[in-house]
């Protein structure tokens, strides 16, 4: 398989997609954030200082799947259809799962959209509670699930 992002001569290009055929397209992304039982607790409970973390966190994630193409330099500029954000409380690991869902009409698909809405998700997570826990890390981000285009279903979900 050859890289798509190169040309011929070895110079970086956007991909051309004017032939491709627009199909429904949709990816979803996890990601965590482990942080201290202190912190853990404050986000539950909504008492940090800076306000109801998971919310700002949910409209950031949003945001950042919205700008993607401002931020990855050969990402398409896409009209997208759907951008969801939803958390899940681990609290026997003190972590805080993200999960970013895409959806577009187009004619390439969604999966850095999707990565950079869990990411912005969780970053945001970091800096509203670091002044609680400057321990917190960010990790196993990855594309569990993506559908539409020519290469169809991929699934990689991981049970933890």
């Amino acid at each position: 398989m050859d890289f798509t992002h190169f040309d011929q001569n070895g110079n970086a290009v956007m991909v051309d997609v004017s032939d491709k055929q627009i199909t429904e397209r949709e990816a979803i992304a996890i990601g965590r954030i482990k942080v201290s039982k202190d912190c853990f607790n404050a986000v539950k409970e909504g008492t940090a200082k800076k306000g109801d973390v998971l919310l700002v966190a949910r409209i950031a994630g949003i945001m950042g799947a919205k700008k993607t193409s401002e931020l990855i330099p050969l990402c398409h500029i896409l009209n997208l259809t759907k951008v969801s954000i939803d958390f899940h409380m681990f609290e026997d690991s003190f972590e805080i799962e993200a999960v970013c869902t895409v959806k577009v009409s187009g004619k390439t698909g969604v999966e850095m959209e999707a990565m950079t809405g869990v990411s912005v998700a969780l970053l945001t997570i970091y800096d509203m509670c670091k002044a609680i826990d400057k321990t917190m890390e960010i990790g196993s981000i990855y594309l569990a699930e993506k559908t539409g285009g020519k290469s169809g279903y991929f699934n990689n979900r991981k049970e933890k």
